[in-house]
């Protein structure tokens, strides 16, 4: 059996063509990317240990170690983040925790009375399973009509996959799909993405379990929705890491003049006020 370590490494070395790291493409190739061999080589470690490592039967590699596969896999920092995040849950350290269970919904009333001060902008507290915990009235006049704030405990991640709304309202619903299930290796605790994932997996199909298990850092670019009112909105995002609470605070700035004008409109429907949801 695999870890997710294994799976990630096996993709990266599957995904890399040989010629871009000035290897020679003559000769017979049973697989795409490169040959155990050739990563072998340029992490400086045996062949025996890469096939170990991949099929999970070494979960414990060294900082070295993983630090030579990274170079030798050429890691942007992003990737090699998540490497290192994949060597820690699948070693030791963090091989023993608490049994799958959802994670804690509180928001902080320091963090709320943030949430406060930044109407009328965009913002909306969440944690890396999607769960919506709390956001501002101005947030609820941007995602109104979509879906994602109907049920009585809105989590981006099941939306996205679970309701067919999603697919019309993210301009880039791939991408937006990409960054979700990445999202989850990151959840509160190992046991709670444990949780959420078995809970997901049965409902969401393959496309949610094929892009959990490709480990695709997915770019963050501009969000782009198409909002039931008929306005194209752009969006960029800008995210403020809670690392005690397991959270984070995500701001939505208009990308553009166009999108400006159609918030403003936005906000003047009847709304709520900032709401906290537990």
């Amino acid at each position: 059996m695999g870890t997710p370590l294994g799976d990630f490494i096996r993709a990266k070395r599957d995904s890399i063509q040989p010629e871009s790291v000035g290897l020679p493409t003559h000769g017979r190739r049973r697989s795409p990317g490169l040959r155990r061999l050739d990563l072998a080589a340029r992490a400086g470690i045996s062949v025996e240990y890469l096939t170990r490592m991949e099929q999970g039967r070494d979960r414990n590699p060294s900082v070295a170690v993983v630090n030579a596969l990274a170079d030798a896999l050429s890691l942007d920092p992003e990737e090699r983040n998540h490497l290192r995040y994949l060597a820690k849950i699948t070693g030791g350290e963090c091989s023993v925790h608490t049994q799958p269970a959802p994670p804690r919904r509180q928001v902080r009333p320091s963090v709320l009375e943030t949430l406060r001060l930044l109407e009328p902008g965009i913002a909306v507290v969440t944690n890396r399973l999607g769960d919506v915990l709390a956001h501002t009235s101005s947030y609820e006049s941007v995602m109104s009509g979509a879906g994602l704030l109907d049920a009585d405990a809105p989590n981006l991640t099941r939306y996205v996959f679970t309701d067919p709304r999603a697919r019309t309202f993210f301009a880039d619903w791939d991408d937006v799909a990409d960054q979700q299930a990445f999202d989850l290796w990151l959840g509160p605790t190992v046991g709670s993405s444990e949780w959420f994932t078995a809970e997901l997996a049965p409902v969401a199909g393959p496309d949610f379990t094929g892009r959990l298990n490709r480990h695709v850092v997915p770019q963050r670019g501009a969000l782009r929705l198409n909002h039931p009112s008929g306005r194209e909105l752009r969006l960029a995002r800008e995210m403020l890491e809670l690392p005690s609470d397991a959270q984070q605070l995500v701001v939505f700035l208009p990308a553009d003049e166009q999108t400006a004008q159609a918030v403003d409109q936005l906000r003047s429907r009847p709304r709520g006020r900032l709401r906290a949801i537990s």
